[in-house]
């Protein structure tokens, strides 16, 4: 950072916290908390590198950025396929700042009916995919001797959540990926953390949010009382993202109202 004793308030917090300048790439950008977190990072301005499967799905976010007087390019990839994740990676023009690390799916199953197929499903996106994106990114930040890698965990990478085995599995290994990477990337200047929310409405979670019942029971878990806003999600990337963040390394911040401490 650059500011001293005598910069403005506000620029100073501009400087701390804000993205100008940074190029941040954002997995998993085109619904829920992808496109939050894009959206934030552009209004901290940010340019945006946003990816989906399909590039047709980020035709919103990329209007949303765009109102926001910010720049975002679209680059369409299944992180399945590594080998084509490589490949659209390495070809970027230019090098990535900040990588949050969100793509991911899930589906809610009995552990006795999961299959091999939809084990590999989930786990190769949301942990094996996480992995190599970071892993492809991060060549370029280590060259650098700078960036900084936010993952996405979730409350399943503490607690068991029946009907998500393979989801808990994945994300639970996200968050032993987080500090490992941390603990070896931190003497070349690369950050990596992880956030990890609690109960928010998505495509993913939506089938539980039709239940009137378990909104009610999980609401009354949360010492805030409410579940959460996706926009309560952004301060967080930001931060770590951030050169507020800068000796920041290997934590998870967890944003789940206080679900996880009455436990």
């Amino acid at each position: 950072m650059s500011a001293t004793p005598e910069t403005p308030p506000a620029a100073f917090l501009t400087q701390l916290f804000g993205l100008s300048g940074k190029r941040v790439l954002v997995t998993g950008a085109s619904r829920g908390i992808g496109r939050a977190l894009a959206i934030g990072c552009a209004r901290a301005g940010a340019e945006l590198i946003v990816t989906a499967r399909r590039r047709d799905a980020l035709d919103e976010t990329i209007a949303a950025i765009d109102a926001t007087g910010a720049r975002a390019t679209p680059l369409p990839f299944d992180q399945r396929d590594i080998a084509a994740t490589e490949a659209a990676l390495t070809a970027l023009s230019a090098p990535v700042d900040v990588l949050i690390n969100n793509a991911g799916i899930e589906e809610v199953r009995p552990a006795t009916e999961i299959d091999e197929a939809l084990w590999d499903r989930i786990v190769d996106t949301n942990l094996k995919g996480a992995f190599f994106v970071a892993r492809t990114v991060a060549r370029g930040m280590l060259a650098r001797g700078a960036g900084a890698i936010i993952n996405l965990a979730s409350l399943t990478s503490f607690v068991g959540v029946g009907t998500a085995v393979p989801y808990s599995a994945s994300k639970s290994g996200v968050l032993g990926m987080t500090r490992a990477l941390a603990a070896e990337w931190a003497p070349s200047g690369l950050r990596v953390n992880a956030i990890a929310p609690g109960y928010f409405r998505t495509g993913l979670t939506d089938v539980f949010y039709q239940d009137p019942a378990w909104v009610d029971a999980m609401t009354a878990k949360v010492p805030m009382g409410r579940l959460g806003d996706l926009d309560d999600l952004v301060g967080a990337a930001l931060f770590l993202g951030s050169d507020a963040a800068r000796y920041v390394n290997g934590q998870c911040i967890v944003i789940d109202g206080g679900y996880l401490s009455t436990l």
